[in-house]
């Protein structure tokens, strides 16, 4: 009978089937250990059975059609015809699989589906003030290559941006061999505030211009579909795609970078706010006209946390008075003296973590995660995530009966945003190829 689109019921995950294994950082996945969420949004039934079985066969990298069926509640005869389907339209492959403990070693190997590793192919890409970065992902999110740029140290026009994309994206393409090769999908990060579903920047700290439609212009420039998010979403989608988030119902993701940003996931998927833009964490208010920050209002958290306010300060600890020092000096020259027990650096330090405490514990009483992690560059000033800040952030949510919120460190490099770019160009890749 033909498949109709129209999806079984599926039954909740087996978790003896599922592996819950994460990974240890997205960027040094060990091949063939699948990726993305292992467990199935709220509206995945929304969803052709063809894109749940594939997505599922993507989560386990490999697996046998009746652990398939199994895992995701299908019936046996409906996997065996929409694998034949899969595999008529090249999307996914037959494979020998491991054999179990006991099975013995006669007879052929045990067979399973994994996704065609030449499928499909996408782009990831982080755009920032420091460096930009690219991956090229194959359907099985598989990183077949990258590039890391440097990015000016000044605001850009929109062309200006438009160009390091295309550069970049190109870089990306040849150094994974594929320079003549379309995408089936783009995306892009940027900081500040986007507006995801209308492909908007409304606001980004290094472009000239805001209210940008940088999404429909990108997929004019580059000759492929094209989506934009920021940053810090990106960065929670790869922990929810490749890290350690793959396995868990809710968490955060804090990075400080720059600025400070958060993504937030919820019942295995990315959450954007009613409008698109949400979770902001680094423009909540947690001084009423307090310091100036980069966005134009006062008492901003990232204008107590991130570095352009560890400069800021530096400039009075350092008696440096007028003087024009690059940032990036002056932080390690701050970060050294208040290892070596200068009293006012170490000051400078810990108030930046006091103020980290604040939003910490905003966002756990706000949400409620089951995990929040911290990434990001500036996490090499160990003083920011010290015992005593995660200290007060227990203590500004302690309610009786209630366990601590577990707070992790994962500062990975800077492919791991373009990386989480990659998983938002793979969802988006899926929709299309797929569903």
């Amino acid at each position: 009978m033909p498949d109709t689109g129209l999806p079984d019921t599926p039954a909740a995950p087996d978790p003896t089937t599922t592996d819950l294994a994460s990974d240890t950082s997205p960027e040094h996945r060990a091949q063939g250990t699948g990726c993305g969420p292992l467990f199935p949004t709220p509206d995945s039934s929304a969803k052709s059975t063809r894109q749940q079985l594939f997505e599922a066969v993507r989560a386990a990298g490999a697996i046998p059609r009746v652990d398939l069926s199994r895992q995701t509640g299908f019936s046996p005869a409906t996997v065996t015809q929409t694998a034949a389907d899969l595999i008529a339209t090249g999307l996914i492959e037959e494979t020998d699989l491991p054999r179990r403990e006991g099975d013995g070693g006669r007879g052929r190997p045990p067979v399973g589906l994994k996704i065609r590793p030449c499928a499909g192919m996408v782009v990831g890409v982080k755009i920032s003030d420091r460096s930009n970065s690219a991956v090229v992902l194959d359907l099985a999110g598989q990183l077949l290559g990258s590039a890391t740029l440097p990015a000016p140290p000044t605001a850009r026009s929109t062309e200006e941006i438009l160009t390091e994309a295309e550069v970049l994206v190109q870089a990306a393409l040849q150094d994974a061999g594929r320079i003549d090769a379309r995408p089936d999908a783009i995306a892009l990060g940027l900081p500040g505030m986007v507006d995801f579903d209308l492909g908007r920047v409304l606001w980004c700290p290094f472009m000239e211009e805001s209210d940008i439609p940088l999404r429909d212009l990108l997929t004019a420039r580059l000759c492929a579909p094209v989506r934009i998010d920021n940053d810090a979403n990106l960065l929670a989608l790869a922990e929810l795609w490749f890290g350690e988030g793959r396995g868990l119902d809710n968490f955060a993701v804090v990075s400080i970078e720059h600025g400070v940003g958060m993504g937030l996931v919820i019942n295995h998927r990315l959450h954007r706010g009613g409008m698109g833009h949400g979770m902001e964490i680094g423009h909540t208010k947690v001084q009423l006209d307090g310091a100036l920050c980069r966005c134009g209002q006062r008492g901003c958290l990232e204008a107590y946390v991130a570095d352009y306010a560890l400069v800021r300060e530096a400039h009075t600890a350092l008696n440096l008075g007028h003087q024009s020092t690059c940032a990036d000096v002056m932080l390690e020259t701050l970060y050294r003296q208040a290892k070596e027990g200068n009293a006012l650096a170490r000051t400078i330090f810990s108030r930046a973590g006091r103020y980290l405490a604040v939003g910490l514990a905003n966002v756990v009483t706000l949400f409620d995660p089951a995990l929040i992690l911290l990434s990001g560059d500036r996490l090499r000033y160990d003083f920011l995530y010290a015992e005593e800040v995660l200290s007060e952030t227990r203590a500004l949510t302690h309610r009786p009966g209630r366990p601590p919120t577990p707070v992790e460190i994962h500062a990975w490099g800077d492919l791991v945003w373009a990386r989480g770019a990659g998983a938002l160009a793979l969802e988006f890749a899926t929709e299309t190829l797929v569903g």
